[in-house]
């Protein structure tokens, strides 16, 4: 890499010196001048012909070498070919009309010539209509947030960020109707007015709420189920039938398998959520421990209407977040915290600097790229201190015990809107597995939520995996769509929602690369020796195609065992016959060839 950079650097100054494109001046007459000579060197003896020719091609190939590095390395692509640049002598100016779409995290990318964004119910029928026609493939996106990159495909897609109005309010019902375009946070200001809001949040405020229903989405809390539950009505714009209108009174069968459809059933148009009333929440964090969780299980999941866990590998500490409705009669906490912001992740900036000094080898930065670490935030701190050398296990055990000490410095409470309260700092670019499994029900947990947790601490224990924090634990209630991973017909059964990560701190195509392949080992470890055990099935959004044929045969078969595949490809083929809303992910997981006749 240093020598990368250094060739970098004499070709720039090589290239600043005399521009090669730039025709010479002619505005001023200069009489030539004779070249100066670098140096002067004695005359070389005498050689045989044999021996000069030997030193010729000798030469001409260390030349060749040096100029092919020099080009692969430093190059000037434009801007919008830098991913062509790993690929030698394939490199060609991208087309005008070609969109390049990735998802958040930068992990999946797809460059595809038919990009569509209708701005009206009937624009998006005709352009369903024309691409069924021509058997085009346009596959429904939304915000791209996804960490699979469920919605991508080369071969077409279609959006509809231009499709994001609040349709009309039901203050007395407290139900929405959305066109399915308008964003989670676009959404909750439109109605607020209303005194209405969403029942539940997921992590994020920027998915569409067409996707966020779609990929089976959820917050937090024991009582209240996937934000898919809170669909009461929909439109779907389909190849066969046009516009159709489903609910649990029209069509109920269709409706509780397209609710979550994946995006497979036809383009989410219009949806009708019901809301509810718009409270302020008390939020309190606490750090505690697995042994006393064990006591206070089934009291926290009963009596918080939110509540999560955050796990901290190699370490004992555990974070609970809690949220409730704020007391009329009690008014806010009066608790004062111990340590104001800037305090809490003063720690975590002397170990960044003390790291600084550790890694300078490694980590290369000129300070004016450098940002003032006052000014970050704990997660920006942390995405730094790991990209310092993010397969180090002892390193990120290090990384670890800082964040643990963040929050217990960060205990306290806070008060604020559910909208404000409910949301969660995610950090940067990621890597995401989510499973889903059973937890028994509010009255008679079965315990098996903090039993998975223990194992999967002791898989990364055991392996010396370099995994980062936090493991994230959530709860929801049942659903009723058939395609939800947290679907059950039984009303009492809740679901415990464990996701484990690996950030891409960095930009580096090779160290992405490593990182990307660690954090599929860590995931094998789970899948093998608890996916099976527990009944976990992954987040929609975040599962990841097997490129293994027995692999991949094998997840075909589990699903089946879930799902309801043959129901599902049975709709795929009456809705869409020419399958212009599928993928390779679709395509991969329900392939139509296996459907039972």
């Amino acid at each position: 890499m240093l020598r990368a950079s250094n060739l970098r650097r004499c070709l720039h100054s090589s290239l600043r010196r005399r521009d090669p494109f730039k025709p010479p001046s002619t505005t001023t007459a200069a009489a030539p001048s004779t070249p100066r000579p670098f140096c002067t060197v004695p005359s070389p003896p005498p050689t045989s012909s044999a021996d000069s020719e030997l030193r010729k091609y000798i030469g001409y190939t260390i030349l060749a070498a040096v100029c092919g590095a020099a080009t692969y390395y430093s190059f000037p692509f434009p801007e919008n070919a830098k991913h062509k640049k790993a690929q030698l002598f394939r490199y060609a100016p991208l087309p005008a009309d070609l969109h390049t779409v990735s998802n958040w995290s930068g992990t999946h990318e797809v460059q595809t010539h038919t990009f569509i964004q209708p701005e009206t119910l009937f624009e998006l029928e005709a352009v369903v209509k024309k691409c069924n026609d021509k058997k085009q493939k346009i596959r429904p996106v939304g915000s791209g947030l996804s960490p699979n990159g469920i919605g991508l495909t080369r071969s077409g897609m279609v959006n509809l960020a231009l499709m994001d109005r609040v349709l009309e309010v039901d203050e007395k019902n407290k139900r929405v109707r959305v066109q399915a375009g308008i964003r989670v946070q676009q959404l909750v200001d439109g109605i607020k007015q209303y005194g209405l809001t969403l029942q539940n949040f997921a992590s994020i405020r920027e998915q569409q709420i067409g996707g966020i229903v779609q990929v089976g989405a959820h917050g937090t809390g024991a009582r209240l189920p996937p934000i898919d539950e809170q669909v009461i009505s929909m439109k779907l714009v389909t190849p066969s039938k046009g516009i159709i209108e489903i609910s649990k009174e029209k069509d109920p069968e269709l409706f509780y398998l397209a609710r979550c459809g994946l995006g497979g059933l036809g383009v989410v148009a219009e949806v009708t959520l019901q809301c509810v009333e718009r409270m302020e929440l008390v939020e309190h964090t606490y750090v505690s421990n697995m042994n006393e969780i064990k006591k206070n299980h089934k009291k926290l999941l009963s009596e918080n209407k939110h509540v999560k866990y955050l796990y901290i590998p190699y370490t004992d500490t555990v974070v609970i977040v809690t949220c409730n409705p704020l007391s009329k009669w009690k008014g806010p906490p009066k608790h004062k915290p111990k340590y104001t912001p800037e305090e809490a992740t003063q720690h975590v900036r002397e170990l960044y600097q003390e790291s600084l000094k550790n890694y300078r080898k490694v980590v290369v930065k000129s300070d004016e790229d450098e940002p003032d670490i006052n000014e970050l935030s704990f997660t920006e701190l942390r995405d730094k201190l790991i990209a310092m050398d993010p397969l180090d296990k002892e390193h990120i055990a290090k990384v670890n015990k800082a964040e643990a000490e963040y929050w217990r410095k960060s205990e306290g409470f806070r008060v604020g809107w559910s909208d404000e309260i409910l949301g969660f700092d995610c950090g940067g670019q990621q890597w995401v597995s989510e499973t889903c499994f059973p937890a028994g029900t509010l009255s008679k947990p079965s315990m098996n939520d903090l039993e998975y947790i223990e194992k999967l601490m002791q898989i990364i224990e055991k392996e010396n995996l370099p995994a980062p924090a936090p493991i994230e634990q959530r709860w929801s209630a049942r659903s009723k769509s058939l395609m939800s991973p947290a679907y059950s017909s039984s009303e009492d059964d809740i679901f415990s929602w464990v996701g484990i990560i690996m950030y891409l701190p960095t930009s580096d195509a090779r160290e992405r690369k490593n990182i990307t392949e660690e954090f599929f080992h860590y995931r094998r470890l789970t899948q093998e020796k608890l996916w099976d055990q527990y009944s976990a099935y992954e987040h929609w959004a975040k599962i990841e195609v097997p490129k293994d044929k027995d692999e991949l045969v094998a997840l075909q078969a589990r699903l089946r065992k879930r799902f309801p595949v043959d129901a599902y490809n049975e709709a795929r083929k009456e809705l869409d016959p020419n399958r212009i809303f599928s993928n390779n992910i679709l395509e991969k997981l329900f392939p139509i060839t296996q459907t039972v006749q």
